[in-house]
């Protein structure tokens, strides 16, 4: 087999583990990027409809480590993990996600910040262990539309800061 081949066949791989959700977020990517790496926004908008999160550890480095309980609009509470493997602002983060440091299941996020005027373009490429852990999100825990949500509740917060520092000039 040859290295184009090969590299095709690790594509399609990869391509059936995977989620990409994108969303156009109507603010300069630095202040996207900031709602996003900065715990003090974090909580005003993570999560799907009805969640809520509570952070119990936030350092936002490389190595560094986000622990937070997402509470569901249940009442049933998830316990979640993400430590960040790359850093390039305003425009790049990796990251691992799990609900705990060594769990098996967890999963690996890029997330790109491109700009498109003066909006920005947040794609998230989030890549399963397997394939089965991928169809299990989508079913199990509707990863798509919670994934669009989630994103929408930035675009949303992102929104309602930039009036609210307008208004305060």
């Amino acid at each position: 087999m040859s290295t184009t081949d090969q590299s095709s066949t690790a594509r399609h791989a990869a391509a059936e583990r995977e989620i990409v959700i994108s969303r156009r977020i109507d603010a300069p990517r630095e202040l996207v990027f900031e709602a996003f790496t900065e715990e003090r926004h974090l909580s005003h908008w993570w999560g799907p409809d009805g969640f809520t999160t509570t952070t119990e550890a936030f350092e936002f480095r490389v190595s560094g480590e986000w622990v937070f309980v997402m509470h569901g609009p249940d009442g049933t509470d998830y316990t979640e993990w993400i430590s960040w493997t790359e850093i390039d602002p305003p425009a790049r983060i990796a990251l691992r996600h799990g609900a705990y440091r060594d769990d098996p299941e967890t999963f690996t996020s890029v997330l790109t910040f491109e700009p498109e005027g003066g909006a920005t373009r947040l794609e998230m490429r989030t890549v399963f262990p397997t394939r089965e852990l991928r169809d299990e999100a989508v079913e199990k825990y509707h990863a798509v539309e919670a994934g669009g949500q989630t994103l929408a509740h930035l675009a949303a917060y992102v929104a309602q800061y930039l009036r609210g520092e307008a208004a305060e000039r």
